[in-house]
């Protein structure tokens, strides 16, 4: 099975789903966008390889609640934090629990992309490790 890694985008804001997207999109990636946590845990597919683009702070379940429902789950998929929250607390969670990345909005479209490479191909359990 050679599944295409797609990207996860979950986010509250449109806006910002819309610009992770295009930038994601543009630079070849098949992505799908989600504008809550429940939303994205309804359809997600432990079989599909990618990566997750994550917003901390969401209405309903946060993005570090869906991190740790991922990790109740025993998937792998590797979680790339984007916010504008700039607690160093909730920074710290994030990463001790393993995502790979963190980004601070407004995010710079070369650092993004170059986490998105890195949690595809580089992070054990990536697609190509």
């Amino acid at each position: 099975m050679n599944l295409e890694p797609t990207i996860f985008i979950v986010d509250d804001d449109p806006a910002v789903r819309k610009a992770v997207r295009f930038l994601l999109q543009v630079a070849g990636f098949k992505v799908e966008l989600y504008a809550t946590a429940r939303d994205f845990l309804d359809a997600y597919d432990e079989t599909q390889p990618g990566c997750l683009i994550l917003d901390i702070r969401m209405p309903g379940m946060d993005g570090l609640e869906l991190q740790e429902e991922l990790a109740a789950r025993q998937s792998h998929l590797p979680i790339i934090f984007i916010t504008g929250h700039g607690n160093t607390g909730a920074k710290a969670r994030a990463l001790d629990r393993g995502a790979v990345g963190f980004i601070a909005k407004p995010f710079d479209n070369q650092v993004l992309l170059k986490q998105v490479h890195h949690a595809l191909y580089s992070y054990p359990g990536s697609v190509h490790h």
